[in-house]
């Protein structure tokens, strides 16, 4: 699989490429997540920040919660990205916005102590009650 990454939202107006293999990858589960994208959960792939680029016009930008930077296509709407003000390295990118997202299948879900009642986890995953940064795996 090659190390060059496209993506961007549903109407074509934002898009990115990354340069780079991917640092983990996570089904999320949390309310600032669902709300954000409409969805039970949300598919995202992380990647350091020097290797993600947009190569078109950028996105909207907000804060979603203190520390915390989402983007969206200002067109269609289409989340693209979360990005912590205190690690500036590394930039979630949603799952389903990739090219090829069947290459990026979580290996984990966090935030599960969040999760919708009627969602079911999937039990091959590692699950997290909260991030998984700070362990807590529950499987």
């Amino acid at each position: 699989m090659s190390n060059v990454v496209e993506g961007g939202c549903l109407c074509g107006a934002v898009r990115y490429r990354v340069n780079g293999g991917s640092l983990a990858r996570a089904l999320c589960h949390c309310r600032t997540c669902r709300l954000a994208s409409g969805a039970p959960s949300v598919g995202w792939v992380v990647f350091r920040s020097s290797d993600f680029a947009l190569t078109s016009e950028p996105p909207i930008s907000f804060q979603s919660s203190p520390g915390v930077i989402r983007t969206f296509c200002g067109k269609c709407g289409t989340p693209l990205t979360y990005q912590r003000t205190a690690k500036p390295d590394t930039i979630d990118v949603t799952t389903v916005s990739l090219a090829h997202p069947d290459d990026f299948a979580p290996t984990k879900e966090i935030w599960i102590e969040e999760k919708l009642a009627w969602e079911s986890l999937n039990p091959a995953l590692e699950h997290y009650p909260r991030s998984s940064s700070g362990g807590g795996n529950v499987s």
